[in-house]
């Protein structure tokens, strides 16, 4: 507790505390308030219905993302995430453009004009999505909402004002996280995405809860042995993940030491550098996820009757649309590697750091400069990547192991792992680092009474 209260001892700490948690409410209300010409009771009934049945989906997925921004029908229905799309693409393309190479390399300037242009793609992207957003709203059917009618007054008009309100919200959002990334703690972006994502555990603990209360005279459905067994393995998949997020496989580095003065010397400074087991986060899971959904969705419409040759197919759609079975699973984990690998091959840049090093007057003790050391640590970045995508692979498909076995409702299945538990874990290591140099700066203990906390970057 005395750590916490010396966070309120340092007035800019404190400050830039209050001004996240001010920004935050603002992206709350973001997420609250409806879209003009909208009944936004339709939709919130239709996507519980298919949570309660199918385990949510894509859809569901992406309202927790966005807080139930989506259910709500709200102006911030597409929060941050079209500026996180166009800064993946934009990240992906540097590393195939040389221009925006070169531009990635030129230092602050190029970062701001990479920042430039991501911004201006996020607008593009936002515009865009929104209209299709408008255009299903107009046509619930295509949702599989029949006789639904969510648009009161639709038409060319709708679809304008629609593309402007989710348009404006999305960029104010993006306005905010970096804002917060500047004047507050934490990056951002991953705080407002943490802070969706936690705005529904306590509906989640509450639909757990029920299933240890008696209700209506009828026996509770899980005795207090259960709710033992579920703190045991919350707590045992929350240490993993903190494992997984922090695990680094140190590569030993030496670089020359020199000494200036009247007698010249040289000297080893002996350091390390870390490859983190898990290099490509959430992406893997972000990836995989709406590629194997979209698939199922093609594929499922498949007219059987017209080409019968073709039913197995249409049936393997279904089963990816569904994802209640062990083909999806397999599927998932198979796409889930692939990706992982897919971005570190993009991502890390053995050539370059290897020609860093060498320019530096840096090597690995036993491996030669240049090539040799990029083919050492092509090959180890190799071997620990097989890692930490086997430990995604588990964290990904947990939850619906828990829930279709265990019986653990949909809404605190999510908890348990995929792409919510990382983002969290991720997420708040990041920012009580922040907070923790802070604190070792003004001369104060951190968190830990030995070491320091280490966050994803």
């Amino acid at each position: 507790m005395s750590v916490f209260s010396n966070i309120f001892k340092i007035k800019e700490l404190k400050s830039r505390i209050f001004f996240t948690l001010g920004l935050v409410f603002i992206c709350r209300m973001i997420s609250i308030v409806p879209t003009p010409g909208v009944d936004a009771k339709a939709i919130t009934d239709f996507i519980r219905n298919i949570t309660e049945e199918t385990g949510g989906g894509f859809m569901g997925m992406f309202d927790v993302f966005n807080g139930g921004a989506l259910s709500n029908c709200s102006v911030g229905m597409l929060s941050i995430w079209p500026y996180i799309s166009a800064s993946i693409i934009i990240q992906l393309m540097t590393a195939i453009i040389p221009s925006l190479e070169r531009m990635a390399r030129e230092g602050d300037v190029g970062r701001q004009k990479l920042n430039q242009t991501t911004r201006y793609l996020t607008l593009v992207l936002c515009a865009v999505q929104a209209y299709f957003l408008a255009a299903m709203l107009e046509n619930p059917a295509n949702l599989g909402m029949e006789g639904v009618r969510i648009v009161l007054v639709p038409g060319l008009a709708f679809r304008i004002l629609t593309v402007i309100t989710v348009t404006a919200a999305t960029m104010l959002t993006m306005w905010l996280g970096e804002q917060i990334t500047e004047r507050g703690v934490g990056n951002g972006t991953s705080i407002i995405i943490m802070v969706n994502i936690i705005a529904g555990l306590p509906q989640a603990v509450y639909q757990c809860a029920l299933k240890f209360i008696p209700i209506g005279g009828q026996p509770a459905e899980y005795n207090i042995f259960y709710l033992v067994f579920i703190l045991a393995l919350a707590f045992a998949v929350f240490a993993a993940t903190i494992a997984l997020t922090q695990g680094v496989r140190r590569v030993p580095i030496h670089t020359a030491r020199r000494s200036a003065g009247a007698a010249m010397g040289s000297g080893m400074n002996a350091a390390y550098m870390p490859l983190r087991v898990n290099f490509g986060g959430v992406m893997p899971i972000i990836f995989a996820g709406p590629i194997i959904q979209a698939l199922g969705w093609v594929l499922s419409l498949i007219n059987v009757e017209k080409f019968g040759w073709l039913g197995w197919l249409q049936s393997f759609g279904v089963s990816m649309k569904e994802g209640h079975n062990w083909l999806f699973m397999i599927v998932y984990s198979v796409l889930i590697i692939f990706f992982s690998f897919f971005w570190v091959a993009t991502q890390f840049h053995a050539v370059r750091i290897a020609d860093d090093l060498k320019n530096s007057g840096g090597y690995i003790p036993g491996i030669r400069p240049g090539m040799p050391t990029a083919e050492f640590l092509d090959l180890t970045m190799t071997r620990v990547t097989l890692i930490g995508a086997v430990g995604l692979v588990v964290i990904a498909v947990l939850p619906q192991i828990l829930q279709q076995g265990a019986g653990i409702p949909v809404g605190m299945a999510r908890y348990f792992g995929g792409t919510s538990l990382l983002i969290i874990v991720g997420v708040a290591l990041d920012a009580m680092r922040q907070i923790e140099s802070y604190l070792v700066m003004r001369n104060y203990d951190g968190f830990l009474k030995h070491g320091h906390i280490r966050g994803r970057r």
